[in-house]
């Protein structure tokens, strides 16, 4: 009882004391790594175009630059 009661606190604490998540996101492998970050940070990049595009925001303007009558001169 003693024994598994001791375990069980020790990998509480194994388990507190380690930064982050216990598996990896990225590898292990330098150059794995940098692509992997570099896909990553592209996707960051793109989710304000892809919010835009939600959103209707990219559509062209139909107004124009200057103010018309509207009306028969």
């Amino acid at each position: 009882m003693f024994h598994k009661l001791l375990s069980v606190i020790l990998l509480g604490i194994v388990l507190m004391s380690s930064t982050g998540c216990v598996v990896p996101m990225f590898s292990g492998d330098t150059t794995r790594r940098n692509q992997q970050l570099i896909y990553k940070s592209e996707d960051l990049r793109l989710i304000h175009d892809e919010c835009e595009r939600f959103w209707f925001l990219d559509q062209p303007s139909h107004m124009t630059p200057y103010r018309t009558h509207g009306g028969i001169i």
